[in-house]
């Protein structure tokens, strides 16, 4: 009897294998044929750029909280029916009597918000600058390429904006948030979405930033988009003005490499651009300067300043392709040898609050004198 049971086992035990080989074999075809399927109908586009619109990504498991600080999940939007995951890091030391900055993360086309936080390592720069971190997550039925939708009509484009706004208000008043210094910062389809919420709610924003992003309120459609990520898109200037409603912008911080043949490097200048014919006086550009970490990749800073104050800083990185500068290599989106990218965007974001303190302290020191 033993022996028969024994027997029994092994041969449920062989045809369980035979089956996953067979259903993997059968994953392998299905997954052949719907690239086969993709390229076919996506024949105008570049390879690269399929990828990114394809949803192939490098997942990974949800951020866990070593080094201190924690990670915790959380759904929030404009009404049961309207919402958006999101993922929130809070470094260690937080409280009500020592509030934080906030970070609002984008992630990209193909990507979620535990894939991102490895692709900017945004837990460890978060330790290292006492801020809370907050990634809102695409959802799938919204786009199903998980992109941010900044391609749409100027209606559905404001309506994402406010959605991501409600979910940034929800985390101010849940958590012990420092309200006059709350940054964005997103990637590629995030980058030009983190540029509508700087037009969209200045006074909410100290600065924002777009790393590979395409130059924002420049296409309505798919059609459209693919043109501007090749750097044939041209910015409506006008519909930021509505946007801004008379408000100054928040500064800008674009980084991209030259070497980005999904969104073209062309969309760093005709943003730059667009912020510039914002302001009624042009900002002053400063010197290039060039610079290189270590054995990173070299990079080149183009500087605008208004008022004394900085306004837009483009960091144009030398060989970098569509990636995240300074990402782990286990990441599809993401160049290790690059600048690290989530360490210069927050210097950026430092020196622009420190400017805009500069002022302050100067009127004080004046009235005690």
């Amino acid at each position: 009897m033993t022996r028969r049971k024994s027997s029994g086992s092994k041969l449920w035990s062989t045809l369980g294998k035979i089956a996953t080989r067979n259903m993997r074999r059968a994953q392998r075809t299905v997954t052949k044929s719907a690239i086969k399927t993709a390229v076919r109908q996506g024949e105008a586009m570049s390879k690269a750029t399929q990828r990114v619109l394809s949803g192939v990504v490098s997942p990974v498991p949800a951020p866990a909280g070593r080094g201190g600080g924690r990670w915790e999940e959380g759904s929030w939007g404009l009404g049961p029916l309207v919402q958006r995951r999101y993922r929130l890091f809070i470094p260690p030391g937080v409280s009500a009597s020592r509030p934080a900055p906030l970070l609002v993360l984008l992630h990209g086309c193909g990507q979620d918000t535990a894939s991102f936080a490895a692709c900017t390592r945004a837990a460890v720069v978060a330790r290292s600058a006492g801020c809370v971190v907050l990634m809102p997550e695409q959802s799938s039925h919204a786009n199903a390429q998980r992109c941010w939708n900044w391609f749409r009509s100027s209606a559905r484009v404001v309506a994402e904006a406010s959605l991501l706004m409600a979910v940034v208000e929800h985390v101010c008043q849940q958590r012990p948030i420092r309200r006059d210094r709350v940054f964005a910062l997103g990637l590629s389809a995030g980058g030009a979405m983190a540029q509508i919420l700087g037009l969209r709610y200045p006074d909410r924003f100290a600065a924002v930033g777009s790393h590979s992003g395409a130059v924002p309120l420049s296409a309505s459609n798919a059609a459209q988009a693919a043109r501007v990520m090749q750097g044939k898109g041209h910015p409506d200037v006008e519909a930021a003005r509505l946007l801004l409603a008379g408000r100054r912008p928040p500064p800008l911080l674009l980084v991209h490499g030259d070497a980005d043949h999904v969104v073209h490097f062309d969309n760093a200048l005709a943003s730059a651009a667009l912020w510039q014919q914002l302001l009624p006086q042009a900002p002053v550009l400063a010197a290039p300067r060039r610079g290189r970490r270590g054995q990173r990749r070299p990079f080149s800073v183009y500087a605008w300043s208004s008022e004394r104050q900085p306004y837009v800083r483009l960091v144009r990185i030398e060989g970098l392709g569509h990636a995240w500068s300074g990402g782990p290599s286990s990441q599809a989106f993401a160049d290790p040898s690059g600048p690290d990218a989530l360490r210069i965007a927050w210097q950026f974001f430092m020196q622009c609050l420190a400017a805009r303190a500069a002022p302050a302290r100067r009127r004080k020191l004046v009235r005690v004198a």
